[in-house]
């Protein structure tokens, strides 16, 4: 089945009011050094909070609270702000995700659960977490990225057991976006090849996407030997021309900027874009065989929790439980991530 989008959603908090004013200046200060890190408002990277773009996710305005109701302060009753680290194409979809299980919370539990949302390249995510970036949950790209967050001793080496599905929460496949036509007659794998081929595929250095686009490759000649796999595999990336940082960059270089003939991605980040493209302006794809079944986990920061209330560490427990929730996964299944 498929998946969908989501948009962007979490807390301001305000200077001008005495309880929230600590939280305020803390925050400011976790801004300063973690830039990465995107709170609510208008604004967001690569346009998807862009107030003149609601395709991807409108100016997020509405959402925002803004200073804190004189009541809810008073009954000392300040929103739960959990953080969530995410890889750069599933932006819209936890926007989404996180309204939808703000509302059931607060319905159920009595909880007003507010979400700060970070975006980019899931190895350079898994680095900020590492670095510091103080993250209640990671949701990335690759097993191997959170595996990496608990070798650094920040969650549990017990990760993948703490959740259905081993914690996978979505799955992808890899795709071959190409342009209208087809013109340069590319289905699979060997088609990659051609002499003069210009491929667009995110850095492996930084995006989980294109680590698993290297296996996909691999794979692709693993039975005829190792040495067969790395002759095909440096072949094609001579034809790379660019390597943007991350997927959801990939497919503003190939779709905006309509610079070169094949892009590797994700395919349900090719879906998502073809919806805001728009029908004149979605391009066709192709999912050559064999291919890669990508998995992307989440799990909880324990680092990061054991230093909050217990009521942080229960709402970023339930919220991915959630995640596995025939709910959440109607919407993920409507278009964004294939599960």
């Amino acid at each position: 089945s498929r998946a969908t989008p989501r948009w962007l959603f979490g807390l301001t908090l305000t200077p001008l009011i005495h309880p929230a004013a600590a939280a305020a200046a803390a925050q400011q200060q976790q801004q300063q050094q973690h830039p990465n890190l995107n709170p609510t408002g208008p604004g967001g990277n690569n346009g998807y909070n862009n107030p003149q773009n609601p395709k991807w996710g409108g100016s997020g305005s509405s959402q925002n609270p803004g200073p804190q109701p004189l009541a809810l302060i008073a009954a000392n009753k300040e929103p739960l702000v959990l953080t969530v680290a995410s890889f750069a194409v599933t932006k819209l979809a936890y926007v989404r995700l996180t309204k939808l299980f703000r509302e059931k919370y607060l319905a159920e539990k009595g909880v007003d659960v507010r979400f700060r949302l970070t975006f980019a390249g899931s190895g350079v995510q898994a680095r900020a977490v590492i670095d510091g970036l103080p993250a209640d949950m990671v949701a990335l790209a690759l097993p191997l990225d959170v595996q990496k967050i608990a070798d650094a001793g920040l969650l549990s080496q017990e990760w993948s057991k703490a959740y259905p599905l081993n914690s996978v929460v979505c799955e992808t496949t890899v795709a071959l976006v190409v342009r209208p036509g087809n013109f340069r007659s590319i289905h699979t794998w060997e088609d990659l090849l051609q002499p003069g081929l210009q491929i667009v595929v995110a850095n492996p250095k930084t995006a989980g996407v294109a680590r698993w686009i290297f296996l996909a490759l691999w794979g692709s000649k693993m039975k005829k030997g190792d040495a067969a796999a790395r002759e095909y595999v440096t072949k094609v990336f001579d034809n790379v021309v660019v390597q943007p940082r991350d997927a959801r960059e990939a497919s503003d270089v190939f779709y905006r900027q309509k610079l070169g003939d094949v892009l590797l991605t994700y395919e349900n980040e090719v879906v998502l874009t073809n919806q805001v493209y728009g029908a004149e302006k979605a391009l066709p794809y192709v999912v050559p065989t064999p291919n890669v079944r990508i998995e992307c986990p989440l799990a909880l920061v324990d680092k990061v929790l054991d230093s909050r209330p217990p009521a942080a560490r229960q709402a970023a427990h339930d919220f991915a439980k959630f995640l596995f929730t025939s709910d959440a996964q109607v919407i993920i299944s409507s278009g964004v991530i294939f599960l």
